[in-house]
């Protein structure tokens, strides 16, 4: 895949594209299934399939009410969308400049100017240009004057529920990892450096790694079942995210109890994958009690992911 950060990179202009936009974020089944058709169609026409996407979310820039948490951070979402087999990924920095394009220069110069699209593939409730002006319809009349075909895709889902970057939000801060699989189509995971904490875990003879990652949606306050990814190896975990009440702490932190693994993980990358939730996090009445809780825990963990699969986005993209 050959990826442009910025619409002046794409010398010579491309020709005969299938073009889909949007943010995609978190890269879901129905993202991947757009990617398919979009792939489907270039071959069909002999051109090569392009995903135009902005960094960073536009809701990060215009003036608004609406929060918006991603669940990617830019990095994972390049390498999702590689792992899709796209053509070319077109990530255009969104800025106020270029929010102030109305619709039909945004057609002109960046559709057909830059990516020289010949058939664009969007969502029903699409909308695009200074304002939000341009909408399907006006994107079909565009269409025809510039020579290029317009698909619209109705919402995909599943047994009657839309896959959507929204739910899996909603799923993740609820804390219900092992529920978001059938529509992130993996599971979900956070990376970043193991960092110093206050070493209870040592103390209580479940030494932890403190996670310090860039992620902005994390689960809900609880103990969850883990793998770890550290360099190529995976191990199995148990996972707690909260405040550490026993200890009277107030911030939250992401501490990590790998399985039969003996090293040094201080200023490592590892990567955690959230495999299933096994209860809220509590305070308790002693260092003892918390001690008799964690190993019940960690019995509980094995457990669950003796039988558990992790499906990483390699696994679930193949054969796209």
């Amino acid at each position: 895949m050959i990826v442009y950060r910025s619409l002046e990179e794409i010398q010579p202009p491309l020709v005969r594209t299938v073009v889909t936009i949007g943010n995609f974020d978190g890269v879901h089944l129905g993202h991947r299934e757009i990617f398919r058709r979009v792939k489907r169609a270039a071959r069909a026409c002999g051109g090569s399939s392009v995903v135009l996407t902005f960094d960073p979310h536009p809701l990060k820039v215009l003036p608004t009410t609406k929060e918006v948490r991603l669940i990617n951070t830019s990095a994972e979402k390049e390498l999702l969308i590689e792992a899709s087999g796209v053509d070319y990924l077109v990530s255009v920095p969104f800025t106020f400049a270029f929010a102030r394009l109305t619709a039909r220069e945004f057609v002109e110069q960046v559709l057909v100017g830059k990516l020289g699209v010949h058939h664009l593939i969007i969502g029903y409730d699409y909308c695009f240009g200074r304002g939000r002006e341009g909408n399907v319809s006006f994107l079909k009349q565009l269409g025809d004057e510039f020579g290029f075909r317009v698909e619209v895709l109705e919402p995909l889902g599943k047994d009657g529920v839309v896959y959507s970057s929204s739910l899996v939000r909603e799923l993740i801060r609820g804390g219900a990892v092992a529920d978001v699989v059938r529509f992130l189509g993996r599971h979900y995971s956070a990376a970043g450096t193991v960092v110093h904490g206050h070493h209870r875990g040592q103390g209580l003879g479940f030494p932890t790694a403190n996670l310090a990652t860039d992620k902005e949606i994390i689960p809900a306050h609880g103990v969850y079942a883990v793998r770890v990814k550290v360099g190529e190896e995976l191990f199995d975990g148990a996972c707690n995210i909260g405040t550490t009440p026993t200890f009277g702490g107030d911030q939250p932190v992401i501490e990590v109890f790998l399985f039969d693994y003996a090293g040094d993980l201080y200023g490592r990358e590892i990567r955690v994958y959230f495999m299933a939730r096994l209860r809220d996090e509590k305070k308790f009445a002693s260092p003892e009690e918390l001690k008799e809780a964690i190993a019940h825990d960690v019995a509980r963990c094995r457990e669950i992911l003796a039988a558990e699969p992790l499906i990483e986005y390699r696994e679930y993209l193949e054969g796209v």
